[in-house]
């Protein structure tokens, strides 16, 4: 008899069981939808308009993202002209070594111990609740291709990290998936490999995925997010700057990818973790998009940690609104940027 290194407790439910359970209203759906066509116009080169993918390194608990959520609520009133405004709800966002702490879905409340089917409900009931109440379709990252389908229907804007991006599962989902999807650049920083991980996700498939076969049509919609990368040394080395945006550009040119397309980490290796470099950085990308006509019908938008209070929790700390993984922004440096962006579109 084969001995396995696991343990099965429970038989988790399906999504369409989730789904069923926790869905959307007519209304809810109406907005989805209009937010969904304006948001793939920007990527498909119908609407000059800015993404903002903003918000908290990892969503944590309900009550500060939801406080965040409201605050954009009202900012995006002001920009909507020229921004959209995505909110980020991380909900499986581990902290860097994947020890502990592996965001909400395995945790709805970080001080209590692991419960999925509690993870999975707190995690529909946040994006719902940002859709129902504020009218804002959000992001949230496919760490885990298997838990894509509990959100689907929700999302605005799927990103594939770093570490993701050289899977194959994550490019064949990717390819099924009918919102946009940012392909980080990996963490060793060839772009080779994330012009790949794109041509893939714009391609159409048929793969294994949750015990069906499955065949994909491709996401034309499928591109690049810059994030920096580490060098040999362990050295932070940044690829926003007005050369890689134009390097960028060459390699989409040679590429035959259709909808040529970025949005620019700020934080990440760009920043070097220096969580306030965000603000020097989207100032930069803005500036490189404003001197060069390329640049700015590539660079579609920015993504920015943002979150109540600046920085990071300590191991020990519990403070509402402030990150308790990566730094972030707090929210009187993210407003004031925000409106910065705005002015200089």
């Amino acid at each position: 008899m084969i001995k396995m290194s696991m343990n099965f407790h429970k038989k988790l439910p399906i999504p369409q069981e989730i789904k069923k359970q926790y869905a959307l209203s007519a209304q809810m759906e109406k907005v989805r939808d209009e937010r969904a066509k304006e948001i793939k116009a920007v990527f498909n080169g119908e609407s000059d308009k800015f993404i903002l993918v903003i918000g908290p390194c990892s969503a944590d608990h309900k009550d500060p993202v939801l406080e965040y959520i409201s605050r954009l609520r009202l900012v995006e009133d002001k920009v909507k002209d020229k921004i959209i405004i995505i909110p980020r709800i991380y909900t499986n966002k581990p902290r860097t070594t994947g020890e502990g702490y592996k965001g909400m879905l395995h945790q709805p409340d970080p001080e209590t111990a692991p419960d999925m089917l509690k993870g999975i409900i707190a995690i529909r009931d946040l994006h719902l609740t940002a859709l129902k109440d504020y009218g804002f379709t959000c992001a949230d990252e496919m760490l885990y291709p298997e838990n894509h389908r509990y959100l689907s229907d929700l999302l605005a804007y799927v990103a594939v990290g770093a570490r993701s991006t050289e899977n194959q599962q994550h490019r064949l989902v990717a390819s099924g998936i009918d919102e946009p999807v940012g392909m980080k650049n990996p963490t060793s920083g060839d772009l080779t490999v994330m012009m790949n991980s794109i041509k893939a996700g714009q391609s159409s498939h048929t793969y294994l995925y949750r015990g069906w076969e499955v065949e994909s049509s491709g996401n034309p919609l499928t591109h690049a997010i810059l994030r920096g990368y580490v060098d040999f040394a362990g050295k932070n080395v940044s690829n926003y700057h007005y050369e890689d945006l134009m390097n960028l550009n060459a390699l989409y040119e040679k590429s035959g990818l259709v909808n040529p397309a970025v949005v620019v980490d700020t934080n990440h290796a760009n920043s070097g973790k220096k969580y306030l470099e965000q603000i020097r950085i989207a100032k930069e990308v803005v500036h490189s998009r404003n001197h060069n006509n390329d640049i700015k019908h590539l660079v579609k938008g920015l993504m920015i940690e943002s979150y109540i209070e600046d920085g990071a929790c300590k191991a020990e700390e519990h403070i509402f609104g402030k990150s308790i993984t990566d730094p972030c922004l707090g929210w009187e440096k993210t407003q004031k940027l925000i409106l910065e962006i705005a002015d200089k579109l």
